[in-house]
């Protein structure tokens, strides 16, 4: 287990080996980031595990790819006997009630006691579900993420947050329930089709876009950064402390800027939050597209919608409001989709967010170049500028979100 530096008091502390987080509220985690998570002389998952019963759960496709590796990994380090694996349905269709109930019988039926361990090894549909079972069992047991998206690594696995889709909404149903521990090894990257990294690349722009001009001109320079080689930025080296290269500086950023922001308010007491920038719009377009569109291209046609919503009331230049809507197409990522970006529906999630943040809108609108602001009255975004913004975007060249 990496060794932990204690932390003075509240915040987030990075290290060579990941980041160490204490809230203010008293609840601390921490995220690592390691090299070959399953190599037999890697003591860091075994080392969380601390000889407790492990029932680990990961999908279809990361079985066929990793799955040999746990199951070597967990026979080599934990005793025998004391650990099984499952694989479980992924998807956001799998997303359910009726999954987490399967999870919970299997982890009884492997004799999984309270001061058992669930390990979630996938991405963030498997993490949300394995974490929500994890809170729920025995009513509540420790569980362990291995991430092994762009998504899960700088956006699930560094949160607290836990859920399934039900009622018709995303996530409507969930707990905050940290991890006992959260690993991020960069090398499953590199088994991701293209699109799951695009989608990644949405949530990392994203905080690009609200919090960090300098992690945003690092996507304008390699906008390909996880997808082929790229040359680091000449600013780089001196830039990141250390000269790791642009996709390692590109990753620790996002996580580190995303910790910070959730860090004073973990649990949201308070309903104003920049990291709901891209959440808006997004899990109305994503649940009204079942799911065609996935979560990281929800989340980049909502910040494009926002982008130029902001133009339209005056809040964000022409010019920053075209680097951000072009950075966004310059990821691969859609930026409008016809068949769900209509007026009615886009008012219609504004009014569902209204309702589900207390009565105030707290959505997150650019104001420049990594700087955001919040519009909360619906009074305050007329129709018709809603209707520009959307007009604005339907007739620009790039992708659009469509079925794979």
């Amino acid at each position: 287990m990496a060794e932990q530096t204690a932390m003075a008091g509240p915040g987030v502390q990075g290290d060579d080996g990941g980041f160490s987080l204490l809230a203010p509220e008293g609840t601390s985690y921490r995220v690592d980031i390691t090299d070959g998570v399953f190599a037999p002389d890697n003591p860091l998952l075994a080392g969380y595990c601390e000889g407790r019963r492990v029932v680990a759960f990961l999908g279809p496709t990361v079985d066929r790819l990793y799955g040999e590796q746990l199951r070597r990994y967990l026979a080599d380090r934990l005793a025998p006997g004391s650990w099984s694996v499952v694989a479980i349905g992924g998807g956001e269709a799998q997303k359910t009630m009726a999954s987490v109930e399967r999870i919970c019988a299997e982890a009884k039926a492997a004799g999984l006691d309270r001061r058992g361990v669930m390990i979630a090894v996938g991405g963030g549909v498997t993490c949300d579900m394995v974490g929500f079972a994890a809170a729920v069992y025995c009513r509540g047991v420790r569980y362990i993420k291995v991430n092994t998206t762009l998504v899960g690594q700088v956006d699930v696995g560094v949160g607290v947050k836990t859920g399934v889709n039900a009622l018709g909404t995303k996530n409507m149903l969930g707990s905050y329930h940290p991890a006992h521990a959260s690993i991020n090894d960069p090398a499953f990257l590199r088994s991701l089709p293209a699109r799951q990294i695009r989608c990644g690349l949405g949530e990392i722009a994203k905080m690009a876009i609200i919090k960090d001009a300098q992690l945003f001109r690092a996507l304008e320079e390699c906008p390909e950064v996880f997808q082929q080689p790229c040359p680091d930025p000449s600013w780089l080296a001196a830039a990141d402390g250390g000269g790791r290269g642009v996709e390692d500086y590109v990753l620790r950023t996002s996580m580190e800027l995303m910790m910070a922001e959730l860090c004073p308010n973990l649990r949201e007491h308070d309903l104003a939050r920049l990291v709901d920038f891209g959440h808006t719009f997004g899990p109305v377009i994503e649940t009204a597209s079942d799911y065609r569109i996935a979560h990281g291209e929800s989340v980049a046609v909502d910040m494009a919608i926002s982008s130029e919503l902001a133009r339209v009331l005056g809040l964000i230049s022409a010019e920053d409001c075209e680097r951000t809507v072009r950075l966004i197409s310059r990821l691969g990522l859609p930026v409008h989709d016809p068949l769900t970006c209509t007026p009615e529906l886009m008012e219609r999630a504004l009014r569902a967010s209204w309702e589900r943040r207390g009565r105030r809108l707290h959505l997150v609108v650019p104001d420049g170049i990594g700087s955001a602001v919040f519009i909360d009255d619906l009074e305050d975004i007329p129709a018709a500028a809603l209707e520009e913004a959307l007009d604005a975007l339907a007739v620009r060249p790039g992708p659009l979100a469509v079925a794979h």
